[in-house]
């Protein structure tokens, strides 16, 4: 039992009708098999369905990494779906005053090169790759991370940490253990081992066959008895959507994620009984595409406009028509999924081009009597994803169709991060955002004064700063009552979809598509992420 944790409940996003299927359960008499060999693709939130530029990225890297770095490394804990379980630590406890947490460490736990992991290891990713490289943000008030003795880790902090936010930690997709006697002393970043990981995971590495797959094999010593299931897994990198559709008929492939496969084709094989298709598995974090609005501009500086703005978008179209049923119209800064904080009682954008044009006239932004311009405005869309650049073009059409003149400029990768988060050279700009359960500080970072770090990606570019919002995140980042807290986020909720500065415009609802062979997927709050020690092939 793992004391003093919350419980929360996660959503499945939903899908367009006729899509949604689900794996053949297990039964008494049919036991999970050990032995076989999985194959697994994805096709990544762009469909490229790259490859990543390493199988563990120590400063993040996204889900390319994570698909294969999450077999191999373990985190000290990972989410349920019906609350926080325990993998490296057996259990952790703060102090009175919650101002420190001690971890005690699993016992009989080896990495894949025979080594023991121990205190020293845990303490050294905690300080040395979670607190300076993958999580920096979350971890800006840790003081000391000590290994207090051979079986526990001790994390101190400047404030008190509410048992949520500390156990939403250990859960993060970048918190890995890593061998501390392989990445002492070097640049992590940079480290060989990065190429040919080595964890405490179900699976070891074995090759990387660059441009093509990515081989892991059966950890035969883990602690988990009798477990992998499987004895090896391979990871396919298919570049073309509709090849990874014809690999999955022809049962070269059993697994696809992330929309491997167009949304024609995912309701065409959810209608054959070889194949599941389903949304289940991308509650944990939950991508979204987003419209940030930049307040150091004039116009947008007030907020009718932005809500004008906002009043001029259908959601429901985004999500129904360039998303093909694959997202679900966008609210506010908690997503729809996230049962435990989300909250109905904010302000409202509904779609409403009367309105819009009323909020517009308010702010002084009356149609122009020679050509029907209200005013002009760049909207820079991120051309990362092929639906941000739909979504762009769409947006181009609905805020002119309001008397908003826009200047559409789709930008490569490098180019949108320059121009949005670092030099926020951008009136209206298409992004997107990954954020788990707990908002702190990976959602509240888009709106606190705090977030605005020049040149630092995905932070607050909007330029938005309000005091009282400020002290109410702090508020939260402090706060131990569950009750309370909640209702804080809640506020925090309502004061940022009045005051507008950002809008989702829809949350993703990824799909996976698997044989139905495969047994025990789709069974994590982020499946992608998941260990799959509990997957196995049936006959």
């Amino acid at each position: 039992m793992i004391p003093f944790l919350s419980r929360r409940s996660f959503g499945a996003g939903a899908l367009a009708a006729g899509l949604i299927g689900r794996s053949r359960p297990s039964t008494a008499q049919e036991l999970p098999r050990a032995g076989g060999t999985l194959v697994a693709t994805w096709g990544g939130l762009d469909g490229s369905g790259a490859e990543p530029r390493a199988p563990y990225v120590p400063t993040g890297g996204g889900p390319g990494p994570t698909l294969v770095s999450s077999k191999v490394l373990e985190r000290l804990a990972r989410r349920g779906l019906g609350g926080f379980v325990g993998v490296l630590a057996e259990s952790w406890r703060p102090a009175l005053g919650f101002k420190s947490y001690t971890i005690r460490i699993r016992d009989g736990v080896t990495f894949h090169d025979g080594k023991p992991m121990t205190a020293a290891d845990v303490a050294f990713s905690i300080g040395e790759i979670w607190k300076k490289h993958a999580l920096p943000e979350a971890m800006a008030d840790v003081v000391a991370v000590e290994a207090a003795d051979e079986g526990a880790v001790t994390v101190r902090y400047s404030r008190p940490v509410p048992p949520l936010s500390f156990s939403a930690l250990l859960c993060s997709s970048d918190a890995y253990v890593v061998p501390r006697h392989v990445y002492a002393g070097s640049d992590p970043r940079t480290n060989p081992a990065n190429d040919a990981p080595i964890g405490t995971g179900p699976f070891k590495f074995r090759q990387w066959a660059r441009g093509s797959h990515i081989e892991l094999v059966r950890n035969e010593r883990y602690w988990q008895k009798d477990l992998p299931h499987l004895e090896r897994l391979i990871v396919r990198y298919i570049g073309d959507a509709a090849d990874r559709a014809a690999a999955l008929e022809a049962g070269e492939v059993q697994l696809g994620l992330l929309n491997a496969v167009t949304a024609q084709d995912a309701k065409r094989l959810a209608g054959a009984d070889t194949f599941a298709v389903t949304s289940s598995g991308y509650d944990e974090p939950v991508w979204a595409t987003t419209l940030e609005c930049n307040l150091r501009r004039p116009a947008l500086a007030k907020r009718e406009v932005r809500q004008a703005m906002f009043h001029a978008i259908d959601r429901a179209f985004i999500a129904r028509s360039i998303f093909q049923g694959r997202a679900r119209p966008g609210t506010g800064p908690i997503f729809s999924t996230n049962k435990a904080l989300y909250s109905v009682d904010i302000h409202r954008t509904a779609f409403s081009p009367s309105k819009a044009a009323s909020l517009l006239d308010e702010a002084g932004y009356p149609k122009k009597k020679e050509d029907g311009k209200r005013l002009s405005l760049e909207l820079v869309a991120a051309g990362w994803f092929a639906e941000n650049v739909k979504v762009g073009s769409y947006l181009k059409q609905a805020l002119e169709e309001v008397g908003v003149a826009v200047d559409l400029i789709v930008a490569d990768r490098a180019t949108a991060l320059q121009r949005i988060y670092g030099d926020y050279d951008f009136d209206l700009a298409v992004s997107n955002q990954a954020n788990p359960s707990e908002p702190v500080p990976w959602t509240t970072q888009y709106y606190t004064s705090s977030g605005i770090a020049q040149g630092m990606p995905f932070r607050n570019a909007s330029g938005y700063s309000n005091p009282e919002l400020d002290a109410l995140v702090d508020g939260i980042k402090v706060e131990i009552d569950a009750l309370k807290r909640r209702d804080m986020v809640a506020a925090f909720q309502r004061i940022v979809t009045r005051d507008a500065p950002l809008l989702p415009l829809v949350e993703h609802a990824p799909v996976t598509v698997a044989a139905r062979r495969v047994q025990n997927h789709s069974n994590d709050p982020d499946f992608l992420g998941a260990s799959w020690h509990d997957l196995w092939l049936a006959p």
